[in-house]
């Protein structure tokens, strides 16, 4: 615990909520200067983990540190080195981006000079100077999640909690704001990114760890991850009906696997050992029998097979 290696670290985390556990013995090494990303459904004890960190709840057994700091014994030291993004927008709507970022400034109790430069260095690198006077109300739904990060960096700190950042954001505002993240993660600061969509995680995490009630099931690269449901496959289609058995019959001669059958989709899938082997030697075994198919191609694991691989469907309410 505390190694100068890793900015967050948790042991045997635990955190019960009337009769429902929600935390079960988390432990968490995230290095510094990486995105992290906790991933599960509902209920898995993401956003508890978040909330502990935070030093918004105090867990019942187990330990956590911030920048080697005990998230109990100095939660007033660790509040000064983190910022927080929680689910729902902080931003007053009312007010202009920079006059939402002077206020925070001053909350922080920055002076009314430093808050403003402040403010607009913020605006700045978050791309919201042309829209700092435009009252929040009239932001996109990307934009005020980047107001509401700029207003979380206000006095720079190491440590970034974003829990669910993207919830209910069309794919041009989530991609604003996964643009932004790469870029805090770029300039030295830590992310803990909690999120429910695969894509996100793949995005933006260096390392991810996968929760499923109250318990870490998994973790690891995402590219390690994947090897944990398989290697690479070998998908085709074919286009008549009657090629199917054949087209099966000619992937399990080439890879050495029983291959698996959709007979609604035409698909035809097995693992392979070599990708370019496996991918001529099919695709010439397939013309020597006169096969022919509409697509075919390699293909890795996805996360979303790695969270239905590890997750549960029986969530409890957290």
């Amino acid at each position: 615990m505390g190694s100068h290696e890793f900015t967050i670290v948790a042991e045997g985390l635990r955190k019960r909520y009337g009769d429902a556990e929600a935390l079960r013995g988390v432990d968490l090494a995230v290095p510094a200067g990486t995105v992290h990303g906790l991933l599960g459904p509902n209920g898995a004890g993401k956003t508890t983990i978040v909330r502990i960190l935070a030093t918004l709840a105090r867990p019942d057994g187990g330990r956590a540190e911030i920048a080697g700091l005990d998230v109990v014994r100095d939660a007033a030291r660790v509040r000064t080195r983190i910022g927080l993004v929680g689910q729902h927008p902080a931003v007053d709507e009312v007010l202009s981006g920079r006059q939402n970022l002077e206020m925070f400034g001053r909350l922080y109790h920055l002076d009314a000079r430093a808050a403003r430069h402040r403010a607009g260095e913020l605006l700045e690198r978050f791309g919201l100077a042309d829209t700092g006077r435009k009252p929040a109300s009239a932001y996109s739904g990307g934009m005020r999640r980047r107001l509401d990060l700029a207003a979380s960096m206000i006095l720079a700190p190491p440590v970034l909690f974003l829990d669910e950042p993207t919830t209910g954001l069309d794919p041009r505002s989530r991609a604003e704001v996964w643009e932004a993240v790469r870029a805090l993660a770029a300039s030295g600061t830590t992310v803990l990114l909690t999120t429910q969509y695969l894509e996100e995680a793949d995005r933006l995490a260096d390392g991810i760890s996968v929760l499923d009630r109250g318990r870490i099931e998994a973790g690891g690269t995402p590219e390690g991850l994947k090897s944990l449901v398989g290697g690479d496959r070998l998908d085709m289609v074919v286009t008549d009906p009657a090629d199917l058995a054949g087209a099966a019959g000619v992937l399990a001669r080439v890879t050495g696997a029983e291959p698996d059958i959709d007979e609604a989709a035409l698909r035809v899938g097995a693992p392979v050992a070599d990708r370019a082997i496996a991918l001529t030697d099919t695709v010439r075994a397939l013309a020597d029998a006169g096969i022919t198919v509409a697509d075919i191609g390699l293909r890795r694991p996805t996360l979303d097979e790695v969270f239905l691989h590890l997750t549960a469907t029986e969530e409890v309410a957290v």
